[in-house]
């Protein structure tokens, strides 16, 4: 059984892990500070009581999402679980009233942006050599439905 829940410090050692796996660059920093000034935004998702994954995302602009990292455990990949945790603060941003959500994936990385295409995100402009190795990073956006908007056509029908 899945279950997505907000990080706590105790999730810390196994979002690393699952970080140093997935990621080339990291930074053992970036997280704990991240969980300082985005609590509402850093989520973990467990199978059998083991942390597999994990989505982190914040305000950006005044409207606008942005998802930081995503990384799910090689094994655990396939299953689903991406498209669950991205959905979690896609819905976090709607509910803070943000219009858009973007991201940055590496321009070699097909699975992921598969995974953005499918959740509705749409490729913008290429960073040059945005990585620190010299690959270029996709800035992917979404448009997100406000609430406002979406409750106003409800009342309406």
């Amino acid at each position: 059984m899945m279950i997505i829940r907000q990080f706590e410090p105790y999730d810390f050692e196994d979002v690393l892990n699952i970080e140093m796996e997935a990621f080339t660059e990291h930074n053992p920093f970036v997280y704990m500070n991240f969980y300082e000034m985005n609590k509402e935004g850093f989520f973990v998702v467990s199978m059998n009581n083991r942390i597999v994954g994990f989505v982190m995302g914040y305000r950006s602009a005044v409207n606008e999402g942005r998802i930081f990292s995503l990384a799910v455990k090689k094994e655990y990949q396939g299953m689903g679980i991406g498209s669950q945790l991205m959905q979690t603060i896609l819905n976090v941003f709607q509910q803070q009233g943000l219009r858009s959500a973007t991201l940055e994936v590496r321009a070699s990385n097909h699975i992921a942006k598969t995974l953005y295409q499918d959740l509705g995100f749409i490729a913008c402009w290429v960073e040059q050599r945005y990585y620190s190795d010299g690959e270029n990073g996709i800035i992917m956006k979404k448009q997100l439905s406000p609430l406002c908007w979406v409750n106003s056509i409800q009342a309406s029908l």
